[in-house]
């Protein structure tokens, strides 16, 4: 079952489900869908993954689901919350195919970001992306991270190395956009 924590047009972001484990399960251990992510080459247990998401799902990580037909399609939320410094780490992906290169990506991050800015009052939020993954760096300038810096070389995917980018953003240039 799933919950409307924070709601957009096209989706909204629910807290995690751990009976969603299955699902998970399936997503990361499709090459496809891992292309983008940390952990591309791992095997993935549905015991394994139930462990991580009732680890997760006691923080800041969400399940995205579509509006209209209340599908589980992806996921997205903060690592390494520092209220201290108001800063936090965030990661997301579409594990349902059918639902990429439509804008749900975007949407979800939007809702996540202005989450994060309003109501766990953090100030800069940064994520790492590789650098072969020139749509989601597109998106990410286009909602107002900026490239801080990158580890050269510091991805292998089979016998190319690619760098690992690093951008943030602040409140300031999410809110100038939206």
């Amino acid at each position: 079952m799933y919950f409307k924590k924070l709601t957009g047009r096209k989706c909204y972001l629910s807290p995690m489900d751990v009976n969603d484990a299955e699902k998970y399960t399936e997503w990361l251990n499709d090459l496809e869908i891992t292309a983008n992510l940390d952990g591309y080459n791992n095997v993935i247990t549905a015991e394994a993954e139930k462990e991580l998401l009732e680890k997760l799902s006691k923080e800041h990580n969400y399940s995205i689901i579509d509006t209209e037909t209340n599908e589980l399609i992806g996921a997205c939320g903060f690592i390494g919350v520092d209220y201290l410094n108001q800063t936090a780490e965030t990661g997301i992906f579409i594990g349902n195919k059918n639902y990429w290169n439509k804008g749900y990506g975007t949407e979800s991050l939007e809702l996540l970001l202005d989450f994060g800015f309003k109501a766990l009052n953090l100030h800069n939020i940064m994520l790492r992306v590789f650098s072969f993954n020139e749509k989601a760096i597109r998106i990410y300038n286009k909602l107002g991270f900026k490239t801080i810096g990158k580890r050269r070389e510091a991805l292998r995917r089979g016998s190319k190395t690619y760098d690992i980018i690093y951008m943030d953003i602040i409140q300031n240039d999410f809110y100038e956009r939206h």
